[in-house]
């Protein structure tokens, strides 16, 4: 195995190691409730795309919607439904937040 194939392996490795970190983080501040509660209605990732991208406060936001539901998405399995609705927030007081000026040599370059 070379060197790259090692470095690649410990980069995965030590992602999913933080990623399993912040779940414990948040398992431990907020426990799972044992009651059965009433859940909220069920919606697709394109929705809540679709809203993001309607509600954001800005073009630079709208197109950032994409990514941002990309990204929740593709962790969400791993994660208890709690810290993705925290997620969802996040994101969405970003998207509506006049004030946020992304960096444009940021973002263009994440566009690439």
């Amino acid at each position: 195995m070379g060197d790259w194939q090692n470095f690649d392996n410990r980069a995965v490795i030590g992602r999913a190691l933080r990623l399993r970190r912040e779940i414990d983080d948040f398992e431990a501040r907020w426990p799972t409730e044992v009651m059965k509660e009433e859940c909220l209605p069920g919606f697709s990732w394109a929705q809540l795309e679709r809203q993001l991208v309607d509600l954001a406060a800005t073009p630079a936001q709208a197109s950032m919607a994409r990514h941002l539901v990309s990204g929740t998405r593709k962790l969400a399995p791993f994660k208890p439904s709690e810290m993705v609705l925290r997620e969802i927030l996040c994101m969405t007081w970003v998207l509506l937040d006049e004030n946020f000026k992304p960096d444009p040599e940021q973002e263009s370059a994440e566009m690439i």
